[in-house]
Order: structure tokens, then C-alpha cells, then sequence
């Protein structure tokens, strides 16, 4: 999942950058509204966290160009502003979650999963692929019930494949979806990726098909393609 965070105090938004990171979220981050606006009309994002007393340009100024253009990236608004008309005023324009300054940080990301599950479709805080399970809330894979330890990178990429089972993920989605801008994903890297979490899927009876010249598909079990 791929997330931008809008936030011009530095020494939160490094604290944040931080935390999210940790979580295995691929991160960008600015410090002004101009700055994200430019940045939301050229990538694509899950969930953008956002700031309201931005320089530049203001964050419901970046939130209500957002919107114009038909973005429907999932928007947490978190800023000290916390007035029940800035609220509103937030809601109304398409955020879809406000979070005032001081916050505890066990909500804030709890807040952002229920965000990202919401922006899937999902409901459960679980998906399950036939022996394969992935836990939302902790973002852990087990298979046939035993943990499954993946680094960052394969963690994300795994869960990217089992949010969109069935379908064919391209390459361009997949750096999209698991790198930020700072990161570089050669194609070699992806195969090697994608070669390792095969590995690793064929004994739960998944198959993760390559289609030539597209990307990767994940099948469920008993999918006859």
C-alpha cells in the first residue's frame, strides 16, 4: 500500500514517516500544499494524510483539487484544527476521516488500516486464499495456521497480489503500489520477488502466474486458468 503524508511540522512528519514505514507501507512525504497537490495529479495513492495549515496552499484547498479531478484515494485529514466546522467543512469536500491534533498513535493506525480496508472493499479484517490467511489489523500472512515471516518488500508485494486475487497486477502497479519515490524496482528485482513468494505459495496449492508482458496473477485455489 502506498501511502502520501502531507504534514509541515518535521519533526512529526519524520515520527510518522517512521512508524508507517515500520508498518511496511511504501511512504511520500511533503511538507507543503502545492507541493501535494502536484504530487496527488501525477501518482497514485491508497491514502493521503493530510495537513490543513499547509504554506503554499492550504490542505482542504489540496483535498478540494483532489476531488475535482476525480482522485478517490482514501483522505485522512489530521491537523490541530479540530472544530466541529473545520470537521464538517473536511468531511463535505470528500475527506473520509479527520483526526485533530494531539492523537494517540495506537488509533491513528488503527485508523489508517480501517482506511485501507474500506478503500479495498473489504469488511472482514481477514482474507483468506485457501490455506493462506492474511490478518489486516497486523498485516501478517499465515499458512495453515503457522506464521509466515516475509521481509518488507515481499510482505507488501504479497499482500498487493492477495487484495487483487484473480486479477492481473501489472508491473507499472506494482511499483506504483509498494515503492515510494526515493525507491528504484527493476524489473529484475520484481521477478526475483515474485520468484521467492511463488516458492513459498505453491505448497498452500497458490499459484502466482507470470502473463507474459503484463505482470503476475495470484490464482485462488481451483481457479482453472
Amino acid at each position: 500500500m502506498r501511502l502520501l503524508l502531507v504534514e509541515d511540522d518535521l519533526p512529526l512528519a519524520e515520527a510518522l514517516m517512521s512508524l508507517l514505514v515500520s508498518s511496511g507501507y511504501a511512504v511520500d512525504c511533503v511538507h507543503d500544499g502545492q507541493a501535494a497537490r502536484d504530487l496527488v495529479a501525477a501518482e497514485q495513492f491508497d491514502l493521503m494524510i493530510l495537513d490543513l495549515n499547509l504554506p503554499e496552499l492550504d490542505g482542504l484547498s489540496v483535498l478540494r483539487a483532489m476531488r475535482a479531478q476525480g482522485n478517490r484515494a482514501a483522505v485522512m485529514i489530521l491537523t490541530a484544527r479540530g472544530a466541529a466546522e473545520d470537521r464538517v467543512r473536511g468531511l463535505d469536500l470528500g475527506a473520509d476521516d479527520y483526526m485533530a491534533k494531539p492523537f494517540d498513535v495506537r488509533e491513528f493506525e488503527a485508523r489508517v488500516r480501517s482506511l485501507l480496508r474500506r478503500q479495498a472493499g473489504l469488511r472482514s479484517s481477514t482474507v483468506t486464499l485457501g490455506a493462506l490467511t492474511l490478518d489486516l489489523t497486523t498485516r501478517q500472512f499465515s499458512g495453515n495456521g503457522h506464521p509466515i515471516d516475509l521481509p518488507p518488500r515481499e510482505r507488501a508485494l504479497l499482500e498487493l497480489m492477495v487484495m487483487r486475487a484473480g486479477k492481473v497486477v501489472a508491473k507499472e502497479a506494482i511499483v506504483q503500489s509498494v515503492t515510494s519515490l526515493e525507491d528504484i524496482l527493476s524489473d529484475n528485482a520484481i521477478e526475483q520477488y515474485i520468484s521467492r513468494l511463488r516458492r513459498r505459495l505453491q505448497p498452500l496449492g497458490l499459484n502466482l502466474r507470470t502473463v507474459r508482458g503484463i505482470g503476475y496473477i495470484l490464482e485462488p485455489p481451483g481457479d482453472p486458468t
